[in-house]
């Protein structure tokens, strides 16, 4: 896990926690033993949280995307403050209850560290993002990019969604 997307869905969750947001960070790798059936594997898991914990509103898959060219493996990265940061990119299935969330998410992604997003992929799949109206997507760089690059961007993600959840709470 500290070697793979788990952590950097750690370094999201340690930048909601600082931000006094509460996080249920499931770590089970559901692609395993097989790719196939892993979004029905990743659904029983969510369901089984959101019924010990009904009032999360916010559930999120956090991924890495696989891009290619001519065998070359495709390494978004944007400079921040520095360091290189694997660019995100927010897939909002089942898109009419999660556009919004999509939107506001990526405005604020985008107004505090300028390059960090690609555009938002609104697809008709819905990748389990029809179990809540707070479901998104979010692939941190690609299998291109290094684990550092990938987790400086949880971190922006972190920081970047506390914001966004934090502005929607006042409204």
């Amino acid at each position: 896990p500290a070697y793979n997307m788990v952590s950097v869905g750690d370094a999201i969750t340690a930048q909601l926690e600082a931000a006094g947001i509460g996080v249920i960070h499931n770590a089970t790798i559901h692609d395993y033993p097989s790719y196939n059936g892993s979004y029905d594997r990743s659904a029983e898991t969510v369901r089984q949280i959101l019924q010990q914990y009904p009032s999360i509103r916010v559930v999120l898959d956090i991924h890495r995307d696989a891009i290619q060219k001519d065998n070359t493996l495709i390494q978004p990265v944007v400079e921040i403050n520095g360091k290189e940061s694997a660019q995100v990119m927010i897939i909002s299935g089942n898109y009419m209850q999660n556009y919004h969330f999509a939107c506001r998410l990526q405005e604020n992604m985008e107004g505090m560290y300028a390059g960090l997003t690609r555009p938002i992929l609104f697809d008709y799949r819905h990748y389990n993002q029809d179990l809540t109206t707070g479901s998104l997507l979010l692939e941190i760089g690609t299998h291109g990019n290094t684990l550092e690059q990938a987790q400086y961007a949880g971190e922006l993600v972190g920081k970047a969604l506390a914001q966004t959840l934090l502005k929607l709470k006042k409204e």
